[in-house]
């Protein structure tokens, strides 16, 4: 049977991104131009010329500015979570900022799509070690599948030890699904391979052999990316050195390598993709506790 794969996208606008926070205030966002709305609308034609499903992680604050997308996004049959109201990683937030941001957000796109998000993921992979809450509080946000761990070592997040298959974490108050994002697995190391500026920096092979690995081991990878990245005319900030770099770094090749991607592997929502062999993650997925996870 072929591994049908995950296909994720973070609906928020080049503006909002965590390299341009210090640079531009949340109190002039409305000041920009929203290029997102086109650049979603591409994807949309894209993922239906060919026929994938994907699951779209939409800001609050975006929705509530382009309504008629996360309309469109619904109708076409994509499924749409929650990447919280305007893209604040989970430390600053703190853990009430982020039980009211959750449910601030979950309002928003059930007003607009009829159904509340039981997908989730915080902004910049911001579930971790310095989050142990943030499970507890998806539990009681009615969120059953979390992709927000990257398994690997980097900087400004990841938790290296994680597993890099779709596994369940236990809390308190119940458990959530985690997915993480794709990662190419050799020589002991996880290499990041999931999307968004890998996608764009490395070639395209690397992220093939994530792809075949998974495959191989019957269980499906998880790719995402977002709207602002197949938009190479967006306005340039001076971000310099490696920040500018991984930013802007082959904007103009991003659309014809995931084109490349649909088209040699399939895809459909992270919720579909899950369950495309019957698995009960409930009962079959490794499971671990938020204590084990992040202690």
């Amino acid at each position: 049977m072929t591994v049908v794969h995950a296909l994720s996208v973070d609906v928020e606008d080049w503006f909002q991104v965590l390299n341009m926070v210090d640079m531009i205030d949340r109190a002039d966002w409305d000041r920009y131009e929203l290029r997102c709305v086109d650049s979603t609308r591409r994807l949309l034609d894209l993922f239906a010329t060919r026929d994938a499903k994907a699951t779209f992680f939409c800001l609050g604050w975006i929705a509530e500015r382009m309504p008629d997308v996360i309309e469109e996004i619904h109708a076409a049959g994509h499924e749409i979570g929650s990447h919280g109201y305007d893209h604040r990683v989970l430390p600053a937030l703190g853990q009430d900022g982020f039980r009211a941001d959750l449910e601030r957000t979950a309002a928003i796109l059930e007003q607009i799509s009829g159904s509340r998000p039981t997908s989730f993921r915080a902004c910049t992979w911001s579930v971790g070690r310095a989050t142990p809450w943030a499970i507890d509080e998806l539990v009681r946000a009615g969120i059953t599948l979390d992709s927000s761990i990257q398994p690997v070592r980097h900087p400004d997040y990841g938790v290296p030890s994680a597993p890099t298959t779709p596994y369940r974490i236990s809390a308190a108050g119940g458990e959530v699904l985690e997915f993480p994002p794709l990662t190419w697995d050799v020589l002991g190391r996880h290499v990041p391979v999931g999307g968004g500026g890998y996608l764009r920096l490395f070639p395209i092979w690397l992220m093939q052999k994530g792809l075949q690995q998974k495959e191989a081991q019957g269980v499906p990878g998880c790719i995402y990316l977002h709207p602002w990245e197949i938009d190479a005319e967006q306005p340039r900030q001076r971000l310099g050195g490696l920040r500018g770099f991984r930013h802007y770094v082959n904007l103009d090749k991003t659309y014809d390598k995931l084109d490349r991607l649909l088209r040699e592997h399939r895809f459909d929502t992270m919720s579909e993709a899950l369950f495309q062999r019957g698995v009960s993650w409930r009962t079959k997925l490794p499971a671990l506790r938020a204590s084990e996870l992040f202690g």
